[in-house]
């Protein structure tokens, strides 16, 4: 895939920036986190990474059914830590992850270099994006992203390329965060936030993305806030690890103002 199909602040972020080595993304994972059970007074960057380990965590519990039996792909996979842990931790039968970026297809193959040799036949990384996945129809048990939506441009086609993917009763997994709906809402968080700003996060209402996933076929759809196990212990992790006044502690009260919120959706295909 040429790099032309790139969004340009996606390429930059993940290609020469590369974002995974951001202090506040110690470990790489490149997510918010999931804060439950981890320390928020004087976080350590060992809380940091049990934080984005976590969120993978709870996305993966989201799948029914005996693990061994199910082959998953991951939808925005970045460096591919979170997918050798859906292996080697939850024992999926196959687990694929998909980047649009090859600076991060690459790294992912490196990083994760032991567990390829270990389960060569049961752990991938390849490139393909949102709309355009390379698996054939039906292929899949389950899907899921992990704060990778947030970048696509829009979700429509992630809706249809998914259920495309999915056999009937194959189970979609998302977790980001969605902007509320409002005349406003875009301006006053591309003002307060520079990734929405310099357009590598796109103000994706979560209403906007359940009808998508209802009229692509997909059934059973839920929604759960789980901001409130984000946003607080992110930004006190952010407190001793950005400079005072950076943008990104306007997450949280981005949040506390309902500009925007973190969830985990599910969904079942028809």
């Amino acid at each position: 895939m040429s790099q032309d199909h790139i969004p340009g602040p996606v390429r930059r972020t993940y290609g020469a920036d590369d974002l995974s080595q951001a202090a506040s993304f110690a470990g790489g994972f490149i997510n918010f986190g999931d804060w439950r059970g981890v320390r928020t007074t004087d976080p350590t960057t060992e809380d940091r990474v049990r934080s984005q380990e976590n969120l993978y965590r709870r996305v993966l519990r989201a799948f029914p059914g005996p693990a061994e039996s199910l082959r998953l792909g991951e939808v925005g996979c970045g460096r591919g830590l979170g997918a050798a842990l859906a292996l080697c931790e939850f024992r999926f039968a196959a687990v694929t992850g998909v980047d649009i970026h090859p600076d991060q297809i690459e790294r992912a193959r490196a990083v994760n270099a032991k567990a390829l040799a270990t389960f060569p036949d049961r752990l991938g990384y390849t490139l393909g994006s949102a709309d355009d996945l390379p698996f054939a129809d039906g292929s899949m048990d389950g899907l899921y992203s992990v704060e990778a939506a947030q970048h696509f441009r829009e979700l429509t086609g992630f809706a249809h390329e998914a259920a495309r993917v999915l056999r009937p009763g194959g189970r979609l997994v998302v977790t980001t965060f969605f902007s509320a709906v409002g005349p406003d809402v875009a301006e006053r968080l591309s003002i307060l936030l520079g990734s929405f700003a310099n357009g590598l996060d796109v103000p994706h209402p979560l209403e906007g993305f359940t009808a998508d996933l209802g009229a692509a076929g997909f059934a059973e759809v839920t929604t759960e806030s789980i901001g409130a196990d984000v946003w607080p212990g992110l930004d006190r992790y952010l407190e001793g690890t950005v400079p005072p006044g950076h943008w990104t502690r306007n997450f949280l009260p981005s949040w506390r103002d309902g500009l925007l919120d973190y969830y985990l959706v599910t969904a079942t295909r028809r």
